[in-house]
């Protein structure tokens, strides 16, 4: 069985962070200092070459590109999954440890498992 073809488009990403830079009034090194990724790694990604995920994810919050709008993948969610925001929000809460997310966290997904095998 083949399957669709599934890529990143490393270059479009890149154009539209060098087009956020450009309306900013920024250069590499600006971009640099105020996502604390490397000028050698925006470089490399001016050659083509696609950034590494935590990079990808700064560039994304410091520009509000949707990374997931550079994909290509025969089905694309609309939504993300209840269960996958609400683990992000519990590590985000700055009231919790790390511990004590990971710990609620595990006790949301057995019982979300739980329930939602009954139905």
């Amino acid at each position: 069985m083949s399957h669709p073809i599934q890529k990143f488009d490393s270059i479009g990403f890149f154009k539209a962070i060098e087009a956020t830079a450009l309306a900013r009034g920024l250069k590499w090194k600006d971009v640099s200092q105020q996502t604390g990724i490397g000028t050698s790694t925006l470089s490399r990604m001016a050659q083509g070459r696609g950034p590494d995920a935590a990079s990808q994810a700064l560039l994304a919050a410091w520009s509000g590109l949707n990374p997931a709008d550079f994909t290509t993948l025969a089905q694309k969610s609309s939504q993300p999954e209840p269960l996958a925001m609400l683990t992000h929000q519990l590590r985000s809460d700055p009231k919790l440890s790390p511990e004590a997310a990971s710990t609620l966290d595990q006790v949301i997904r057995a019982t979300y498992q739980s329930l939602t095998e009954q139905k």
